[in-house]
């Protein structure tokens, strides 16, 4: 006895059984998306080849689009993917977008999704950048794509991308490529920032700053990155502030007099403030909140640096 194919069903009905798979799984979201029903609708629209801002609305005829017993088993196998290596989507589309940007991205790289790329595209830096703003650093670039929205935001700048990975760099390089900013944006891999004799008018850095506490609980999605682009306590601390440590000591020797240095560093504000409880910063309105991206002037650090309250070692 034969048995039949499945019946079609319309586009939001395979996105809605989809976000159902994805709950009872109990996969974690954050790569792109905070919540079920989006994430299988990243997956379903992108296995289908549609566009990822189709309408879902059930009154529309685009959520009514009738979708072949074919294209089930794609969905079906794509969702299992997701289950079954708990990787972001990003990693299985190789494909994530910021602020409307598309990139290019796998496990050599960390998933987009830094809140620096709001700061840029809304404009919040404008009132501490000028004419005289021409050469931006974008530390820890990981994909690059804080150096390619930063150079589509401000035209007239130079950026260097660096990262301590290879990996990350070569990822980097495709995403510089595909959008045609290779005179614009040069890559240097290195430890920290780069000591070379440029000095820079902006500096850009979403580094490596979850404490060990947090670095343990990590759900596999999150373990799926690479370790070098999230663990804040490579050089023996637990707060996750190493790497920020060695920055503040090392960001005002490469900066113009007016240079701003703008900093990520998610949940972890009260282990910032521990760490640097004297130095004066500005904190930037995201969508998150008005507690994780921060901006410090160059007069401040040397300020801190002049009094010794940036710590030379790690708690």
């Amino acid at each position: 006895m034969k048995t039949s194919p499945p019946a079609p069903l319309t586009l939001l009905t395979c996105v809605t059984q989809a976000a159902d798979q994805l709950t009872q799984a109990g996969v974690a979201f954050g790569h792109g998306t905070t919540n079920a029903f989006d994430e299988a609708a990243w997956l379903v629209l992108w296995r289908l080849g549609l566009p990822l801002d189709t309408s879902l609305d059930p009154e529309e005829a685009s959520a009514n689009r009738l979708v072949t017993a074919q294209e089930q088993g794609q969905i079906a196998a794509l969702i299992e993917a997701r289950i079954s290596t708990r990787k972001p989507a990003a990693y299985l589309t190789q494909e994530a977008w910021l602020q409307g940007v598309a990139f290019y991205v796998d496990e050599r790289a960390i998933v987009p999704r830094s809140l620096i790329a709001e700061v840029l595209m809304e404009g919040h830096l404008d009132y501490w950048l000028g004419e005289e703003t021409h050469r931006v650093l974008d530390l820890c670039t990981g994909n690059g794509s804080l150096a390619v929205i930063a150079a589509m935001v401000y035209p007239d700048v130079k950026v260097q991308a660096s990262d301590i990975s290879a990996d990350a760099l070569e990822v980097a390089r495709i995403n510089i490529d595909r959008h045609g900013l290779q005179d614009r944006i040069s890559l240097r891999q290195g430890d920290g920032i780069p000591t070379t004799g440029s000095h820079y008018d902006l500096i850009l850095c979403n580094p490596p700053y979850v404490n060990a506490h947090s670095m343990a609980a990590l759900p596999p999605e999150f373990q799926a990155e690479p370790a070098l682009a999230l663990d804040g306590n490579m050089a023996g601390g637990t707060d996750g502030m190493d790497f920020i440590r060695q920055l503040l000591r090392d960001a005002p020797a490469q900066m113009t007099p007016e240079a701003i240095l703008v900093l990520e560093i998610g949940h972890e504000r009260t282990h910032f403030e521990a760490a640097f409880p004297h130095l004066e910063v500005i904190w930037l309105e995201t969508s998150a909140g008005e507690d994780q991206v921060l901006l410090v002037t160059r007069a401040a650090l040397l300020q801190q640096v002049a009094t010794a309250t940036l710590p030379s070692t790690p708690p």
